[in-house]
């Protein structure tokens, strides 16, 4: 028990960095990974729960979830991690994916996307979100049951049933 309340001020550190910020699981140091700050993500919440044995952290009431390019809102957030071996033999914890419910709001520079869930895997930066998915970029609005998106490349595509659109040029 001792071990586990030790590194909770590293495992705070490391969730709210996400990728980015990675803990060796053998000195318990936190440290940024090279070129990854631009990953950074910053976590608020009512209340926290690591579950180590289960490699997640969980993220209850009110959730803010802040990185560089995109603020996260909604009721529920599970941050999933993984050990990662490192070329020098160690073991570092990173964040996987997210898993956000309740109400969720994602707003990025060009877009707001709302709907009941949203998973965003870090590897591929893919954004799923589901249940009565808006999707607002200026004055087009588009609705519709899924959004599947890639945050790197921008492109977008709405299934599950009936979308509907109303597009007003900028």
């Amino acid at each position: 028990m001792i071990r586990k309340l030790a590194m909770i001020p590293a495992v705070l550190l490391w969730c709210m960095a996400g990728p980015g910020l990675a803990q060796d699981s053998t000195t318990g140091t936190t440290g940024v990974a090279a070129g990854k700050t631009e990953d950074a993500v910053e976590i608020e919440s009512d209340r926290m729960e690591i579950k180590d044995e289960e490699n997640i952290s969980i993220f209850t009431g009110n959730v803010i979830a802040k990185r560089p390019d995109m603020k996260l809102n909604a009721a529920k957030l599970v941050a999933h991690y993984a050990d990662v071996k490192q070329a020098d033999g160690s073991t570092k914890n990173e964040i996987s994916s997210f898993d956000a419910t309740g109400n969720v709001v994602i707003v990025t520079n060009r877009q707001k996307v709302t709907g009941n869930s949203a998973t965003l895997n870090y590897a591929t930066n893919d954004l799923v979100v589901t249940g009565n998915v808006t999707v607002t970029q200026g004055s087009t609005v588009l609705k519709g049951p899924k959004l599947e998106a890639n945050l790197d490349t921008d492109k977008m595509v709405m299934t599950g049933g009936r979308v509907k659109g109303s597009f007003v040029p900028q």
